[in-house]
């Protein structure tokens, strides 16, 4: 069995860094898709760590990605923003949204801001912990193409739309309105197990827990999931008369449109005068002091597991499997950047 190749997390994200810059981007955009691609691995979200980069360099390369592009603010009205992302690729797009919101709501206490027309945004609980390192509350979400089944659908006919909460103390919620993203399902697919019953149907509509057979992802919770999903089409999409899914169920080539609409809502809550922080302490004591359900051996807040796993990482380095770090590397290789020191 080969070795899983395991790396600090540093040189990983100095290697990300110049495998991006080589392939064009600036150095600013660069890094912010270090950033967040690392933050996720930390995190344990491997499906949205650097997994994903052979991805976007062949986008760069293709021009699915605007290597060239600069996100603007297009309108700026009282605590409201709208950038345009220009098919910049997602995460530079997103964090220099997140750092606009956070410059906002410094002023007004609210900001809400919405950015058009990016690339895939990464883990989108990267920009709700940035505004929570700030000091403020945090709602992020965004909206893609049709990709999982509305619910009473056989088809894609609404997205895996994530959405991330967060409040100062420290718990943060990240999540898909599916009942798994797609990322994960590559990633068993990848290791060659199945996926669980109720995460995903086949070209036909049925069931399946093969990977290589799931063709849509099916809503969390049936038609709670789909409500959510499509309400954040609604505050993203169409609030800036740019919508994704209904576009794309009437015109079938925009089923591969690779945008993406997101919102940015940054709360400066130390304005009301409390200790939020302070209040989330006290809330997760209480909550894990409660009598526990029989298979479980402790309670956890969301974002705990992540923030564990990360101070955990942090330490021990970042393990990259096998199979993926040959596809990194082949990516990489073909840049000439040389690949980082694995840990010993």
């Amino acid at each position: 069995m080969t070795a899983t190749p395991v790396f600090e997390a540093d040189a990983l994200r100095a290697f990300a860094l110049t495998c991006f810059e080589t392939a064009g981007l600036e150095s600013d955009q660069a890094a912010a898709v270090a950033d967040v691609l690392v933050w996720a691995d930390l995190r344990g979200h491997g499906s949205h760590g650097v997994m994903r980069m052979p991805t976007y360099l062949g986008w760069i390369a293709s021009g699915l990605i605007n290597k060239d592009a600069r996100p603007e603010v297009t309108l700026r009205k009282g605590a409201l923003l709208r950038v345009n992302g220009n098919m910049a690729i997602g995460a530079a797009a997103m964090t220099q949204a997140t750092d606009l919101a956070i410059e906002q709501a410094r002023d007004t206490a609210v900001a809400w801001t919405l950015v058009q027309d990016h690339t895939h945004a990464g883990a989108i609980g990267f920009y709700a912990d940035r505004i929570m390192k700030a000091g403020m509350a945090a709602v992020v979400m965004s909206a893609l193409r049709p990709m999982m089944a509305y619910h009473g659908t056989r088809h894609a006919a609404a997205s895996t739309n994530p959405l991330a909460m967060g409040i100062p103390g420290g718990i943060l919620l990240d999540m898909s309105t599916s009942a798994s993203s797609r990322g994960k399902v590559g990633v068993a697919k990848m290791a060659g197990k199945p996926i669980a019953p109720g995460i995903a149907i086949d070209k036909d509509g049925r069931p399946t827990t093969d990977p290589n057979m799931a063709e849509t992802l099916l809503p969390m919770a049936g038609a709670k999931g789909a409500g959510l999903s499509l309400m954040i089409e609604c505050l993203t999409s169409l609030a800036l008369g740019n919508p994704l899914i209904s576009s794309a169920l009437n015109d079938a080539k925009l089923m591969k449109n690779f945008k993406q609409n997101s919102l940015v809502v940054a709360v400066d809550v130390s304005v009301l005068g409390g200790d939020i922080a302070g209040q989330a302490g006290q809330l997760a004591t209480t909550l894990k002091a409660q009598e526990r359900a029989e298979g479980f051996d402790e309670i956890r807040l969301p974002g705990e597991r992540g923030a564990r796993e990360e101070a955990k990482r942090l330490k021990d380095g970042v393990p990259v499997p096998a199979k993926t770090w040959d596809l990194i590397a082949e990516a990489a290789g073909k840049l000439g950047v040389a690949l980082p020191v694995q840990r010993a």
